[in-house]
């Protein structure tokens, strides 16, 4: 087999799950699990879209949020066996795949227009 026919034959393998349709600038909870032990539990990660990237399963995501004074952003890949479920909150409206601008406002400053439905 090719390189091409093997990233297929993986593609065809793993699941495909449907999530809500969510862009850069969304507002989105991701339900993630996280194994301790022998226990697992779910944590939420709520924050804001960065970026989207890739296609296919290997297809990631960029969510960055503030903790405490800290910004924190995670990487979550859509394929992941480990999210749970993503709930969008709120549609942004920006005007960039990727607001990495974002990193550098504070305060009112770092909020995004809410899309009226």
């Amino acid at each position: 087999m090719s390189k091409p026919e093997l990233m297929q034959y993986v593609e065809n393998l793993t699941e495909k799950r449907n999530f809500p349709s969510f862009k850069a600038g969304d507002t989105v909870t991701v339900s993630y699990k996280i194994k301790e032990g022998n226990k697992e539990r779910i944590q939420l990660f709520q924050g804001v879209v960065l970026q989207r990237s890739g296609s296919g399963s290997t297809e990631t995501f960029t969510v960055r949020k503030i903790s405490g004074n800290t910004g924190v952003e995670r990487i979550f890949p859509i394929a992941s066996p480990f999210i749970d479920n993503i709930e969008v909150n709120k549609h942004g409206v920006v005007r960039r795949a990727r607001i990495f601008y974002l990193r550098n406002l504070r305060g009112k400053k770092a909020r995004i227009k809410e899309k009226r439905m």
